[in-house]
């Protein structure tokens, strides 16, 4: 085909791509993929260690990938024998515009400064965000997913892998079955603030910068709930026979109410804390004790 090169890749590799990346594409079993978004116009690759068959590097169209020819996602029953022994490590500078999507089973992904559309699909492996300016798009069985610096919305899926996000902006969507979720919001502009929180046993910590405009419904069935807002009202979830925690909500406006915030667990415990920085705070209100047993 005109316009397409490929060529095989069997680990202690360096060279770099002439031709305009706009695209890139990572499939792997075991390993780690590195991408770094670059202000030059020109992508670099270099290939470590490779155990089992060489990986297809293929440039067509302004899309780069390096994968298994013989490899169909998903699942492994379209797989030959031995597939899951296969393990790489790969490290891509792009230019930052570039569209970045990384697929594997158990590589560790890290991936930072990129301006373009992100999106990661794992198993077991841990993902890395760092200084990404455009959208985010994680989805993962058990793999944890640690952010810090996004400017762009953050889109998250688990069964049971947690989610901490540092300095995250004003778009959270995230769902899990089991995974705790930390989330810190650095500066929510009263525009954008959209954030959603959604566990069924995780626990949840949120730290709002303060003052912050934002309409707040936070709620736990049967955990703990705690509360650094004096402006948001607590309520009980009401007469529970036996020890244990009570369950809880809590309902308000913060500042213009321009935005909003929701969070919702089952069993998991919830607290809303204010960022470092801003007026001191009274002491929490709780429902219940303990609090979510991890530190932002």
């Amino acid at each position: 085909m005109v316009g397409e090169r490929t060529w095989q890749v069997s680990g202690g590799e360096r060279f770099a791509v002439s031709e305009p990346v706009r695209e890139l594409r990572v499939e792997l079993i075991d390993g780690s993929v590195n991408v770094v978004g670059t202000p030059g116009d020109t992508a670099r690759v270099e290939v470590g260690a490779v155990e089992g068959p060489p990986l297809t590097a293929r440039h067509r169209g302004g899309s780069l990938s390096l994968r298994y020819d013989d490899l169909r996602w998903p699942g492994p029953l379209l797989r030959p024998p031995g597939a899951h022994r296969r393990s790489a490590r790969i490290t891509v500078s792009v230019p930052s515009a570039t569209r970045v999507a990384l697929r594997s089973e158990r590589a560790e992904v890290f991936v930072s400064g990129i301006a373009g559309r992100t999106t990661v699909s794992g198993v077991a492996g841990g993902s890395t965000l760092v200084g990404l300016s455009g959208p985010a798009h994680v989805r993962t069985v058990s793999g944890g997913v640690e952010a810090q610096n996004l400017g762009g919305a953050l889109h998250f899926g688990s069964v049971s892998g947690d989610l901490t996000l540092v300095e995250g902006g004003a778009r959270v969507r995230a769902e899990s079955v089991s995974g705790d979720m930390i989330i810190d919001v650095a500066t929510v502009a009263a525009e954008a603030a959209d954030i959603r929180l959604s566990t069924v046993s995780g626990e949840v910590a949120i730290q709002l910068p303060d003052p912050v405009d934002a309409r707040v419904e936070a709620s736990t069935t049967s955990g703990s709930l705690a509360s650094a807002f004096e402006e948001l009202r607590l309520r009980d979830g009401g007469w529970r026979a036996g020890p244990g925690p009570r369950p809880g909500r809590v309902v308000g406006t913060l500042g213009t109410g321009s935005g909003r915030l929701r969070a919702t667990t089952v069993t998991g415990a919830m607290a809303l804390l204010r960022r470092p920085g801003g007026p001191d705070p009274a002491a929490p209100r709780t429902s219940a004790t303990p609090h979510p047993g991890k530190d932002l």
